[in-house]
């Protein structure tokens, strides 16, 4: 299926082949408001959970009370099956990767969080291992969601893409031309590069800073955009102004620490 309104990858490389060695596999994973059930890939849809493991609760203070609060339990934000799902980024073993994160909104979290923004959780899994699944929902926010951080039930259409860099994580020499196809190709805006959604590997979107580079803090790596929440109506979330969370992994060891970043 192809919902992107872009040319396809075969002619944005026609035009210029010099970008082929900075494309990258992502997945846009389209949402659709439904009932998942745990054994599904979804968005806010309940996660196939090991019932002798304890709920994730987040304890830090939140926006609106600096001193501090009672533990409150992460939410669902996406459940990924790999059958549904299958690319690079998967870890060897790995089927099931798990993000949940607290409905607060937190000013000044630890390292790696990203600072006004709930704070993550993040669970790679092998499904089979999951012998005896939860059957019990986890405790419900007590709080009005008026920061948009409790994502709707959805089913999720996966569309597989090239994703190719924002021009200022390619060479100097290839910026120029960059511009040029975008102008030739968009109505204003880019249509190339970044391609924007909840999505799966590829690029981070870049529009209220320059490109950052995350180094691991266990080993340096350069690390890779793994997933990307988006702000959009279908599922109720807004991240900052309207804009993308993102959370990056260390290519090298996916046992290593994430990172994330809020734009």
């Amino acid at each position: 299926m192809t919902r992107t309104t872009r040319p396809t990858a075969e002619a944005i490389l026609a035009a210029m082949p010099e970008l082929a060695s900075h494309a990258r596999d992502a997945v846009i994973l389209h949402p659709e408001r439904a009932e998942p059930d745990h054994w599904s890939s979804s968005i806010g849809g309940p996660l196939l959970w090991p019932s002798d493991e304890p709920w994730p609760e987040c304890s830090l203070p939140d926006v609106n009370d600096d001193a501090g609060s009672p533990a409150t339990a992460m939410v669902p934000v996406a459940q990924i099956f790999r059958r549904d799902v299958p690319g690079s980024w998967w870890p060897a073993g790995i089927d099931l990767l798990q993000i949940l994160w607290c409905p607060n909104e937190h000013w000044d979290p630890p390292a790696p969080q990203a600072d006004v923004s709930p704070v993550l959780e993040v669970r790679w899994r092998r499904a089979a291992a999951v012998l005896s699944p939860t059957t019990t929902p986890p405790p419900s926010p007590t709080r009005f969601d008026e920061d948009g951080y409790l994502p709707q039930a959805c089913a999720i259409t996966a569309e597989r893409v090239t994703d190719f860099p924002f021009r200022e994580e390619l060479p100097a020499e290839l910026r120029p031309r960059l511009e040029e196809l975008v102008r030739e190709t968009g109505d204003g805006g880019d249509v190339i590069t970044r391609l924007a959604g909840w999505k799966l590997g590829g690029w981070p979107t870049w529009h209220l800073t320059h490109p950052m580079v995350f180094a691991c803090d266990e080993c340096g790596t350069a690390m890779t955009l793994m997933f990307t929440v988006a702000s959009d109506d279908e599922t109720g979330v807004v991240v900052g102004r309207w804009g993308d969370l993102r959370i990056f992994t260390c290519p090298a060891d996916h046992r290593h620490g994430f990172q994330v970043d809020l734009h």
